[in-house]
């Protein structure tokens, strides 16, 4: 079985850690509406369509 030969200090495991944890940046997608940046399979927060429908209304101001 294999074992460590020496003990890893926190924050040299911490640091292991880090690097395979890291979160990705959220993929963004152009509204096809308004053209607005938005997360994809979400209602739009710029104009509040949602696959050609209007879902939300949106306030202009």
């Amino acid at each position: 079985m294999a074992v460590p030969k020496k003990k890893k200090s926190k924050s040299r495991k911490r640091m292991h850690r880090s690097i395979n944890m890291k979160m990705d940046l959220p993929q963004m997608t152009k509204c096809p509406e308004c053209g607005g940046l938005t997360l994809p399979h979400r209602v739009c927060i710029h104009c509040g369509y949602y696959k050609g429908k209007l879902i939300v209304e949106v306030k202009k101001g």
